[in-house]
């Protein structure tokens, strides 16, 4: 059911004024037609020597913006009021005892999904943004897989682990709100949990921390599935899955990413599909198999990419881009750029909406790019994007591993029919 937008506004404002029952608020999205000035925003108390202060972080595309504004004061109402008349299309606001997801509609209506909280929840309102963690560094999860010991302190050695699992959880947790507030994806429940697959899961850290992060920060039903080629990594996470005692929640199959069979464990296909630093082409073959699911999310983050700087190495440049591959270092870097590119505009054209954001910054990975998208309907026949993607192809003489799985899907399709 809609609500006249301003009247649900009036009420998340109240909200966000409440010094002593906001725990988080974020702004994102844009509502059609409009660009809103920043891209996302966050709201949150902190505790100062001065007092507790309203601290709101403004997101451009490259950088965050932080400032600190007196609790209660003319100024964070009016910070409040400005963030409020920005376009944003989604706006999810936890409380101490709520969370409420806002949607806006292309009628410029609202609508508004609230939850009770099972229990309140305090909120963390210390202002060291290392200590903002959206999992303890006691958290049973990270003491099982050994980032934290067992009195709950990161051990030193692991910095840099946690790091990669915190920013992480913040990506899934900005995909997955705001495609279950624009309806791309289902608001799982109890009896039918949100199905992911986890592809190529490794040691899965990451695995481990996304179905912690949904189903107990953010109280989501979740059946994750992890599949990775060896039977070792299926052994011990399914032992430490067995010990968290979420077994049942968490599984692991073995099987390469291409043809691991899910349905003795899924049996309908899965909504979300993570890929975290499968390497080369193993990348393009989950996003094939993410395509051939139709499924609404799809987090990838590429590892190598050397199947393009082959192709680049044996093809002739076209001028007048000589000083691109001249020199190896730099010819593998375009590589890596040219094809997240391309991988990009195939996702478009198969009826995605794609974008590619810093997954970790460069010192905890050199790894750090991460294509996030999200299905919004049939596939790009024509047009810019198709025709972009065709001049480029072209352009450099290269055929992406990505296109030639799509392709294989396409025609095996059509000789089902």
């Amino acid at each position: 059911m809609t609500e006249p937008l301003l009247r649900v506004l009036t009420r998340m404002r109240a909200h966000l004024l409440d010094p002593d029952a906001l725990v988080r608020a974020v702004g994102s999205g844009r509502q059609k037609g409009t660009t809103p000035q920043w891209r996302r925003v966050e709201l949150r108390y902190v505790d100062l020597k001065a007092g507790r202060h309203l601290q709101v972080v403004r997101y451009d595309a490259t950088q965050a913006h932080t400032a600190n504004h007196a609790a209660g004061s003319a100024e964070a109402r009016e910070v409040v009021d400005a963030l409020l008349d920005e376009p944003f299309a989604n706006w999810h606001v936890d409380t101490t005892t709520q969370q409420h997801q806002v949607r806006v509609t292309k009628r410029l209506e609202a609508v508004v999904h609230t939850t009770e909280r099972a229990e309140a929840v305090a909120a963390e309102r210390g202002h060291d943004r290392d200590k903002e963690r959206l999992l303890e560094p006691g958290d049973p999860v990270l003491v099982a897989l050994g980032i934290s010991d067992a009195e709950g302190r990161v051990k030193p050695t692991r910095q840099a682990k946690l790091r990669q699992v915190e920013e992480f959880c913040r990506l899934l947790d900005t995909a997955v709100v705001e495609a279950v507030a624009k309806g791309h994806l289902r608001r799982p429940t109890a009896e039918e949990p949100l199905r992911i697959v986890d592809l190529g899961c490794g040691n899965a850290y990451l695995t481990f921390a996304a179905h912690r992060f949904l189903s107990h920060v953010r109280g989501l039903p979740v059946h994750l599935v992890g599949v990775d080629v060896k039977e070792q990594s299926r052994e011990h996470s399914t032992a430490v899955a067995a010990g968290l005692g979420v077994g049942d929640q968490l599984e692991f199959v073995v099987g390469s990413i291409a043809d691991a069979d899910l349905g003795a464990l899924l049996p309908e296909r899965p909504e979300v599909v993570l890929a975290l630093h499968a390497c080369d082409t193993a990348t393009d073959e989950a996003l094939a198999r993410a395509v051939d699911w139709e499924a609404a999310l799809v987090l990838a983050a590429p590892c190598c990419h050397h199947d393009v700087a082959a192709q680049l190495r044996k093809a002739p440049t076209p001028a007048p881009y000589q000083v691109l591959t001249r020199h190896g270092i730099l010819r593998e870097r375009f590589a890596d750029t040219l094809t997240d590119g391309l991988r990009a505009s195939l996702m478009r054209l198969s009826g995605y909406r794609v974008e590619v954001v810093q997954f970790v910054e460069s010192q905890h990975t050199p790894r750090n790019t991460l294509l996030r998208a999200v299905r919004t309907g049939s596939p790009v026949k024509g047009g810019s994007v198709r025709k972009e993607y065709d001049e480029l192809v072209a352009t450099w003489g290269i055929r992406p591993r990505l296109a030639e799985l799509l392709e294989e899907r396409s025609a095996s399709a059509a000789g089902d029919r």
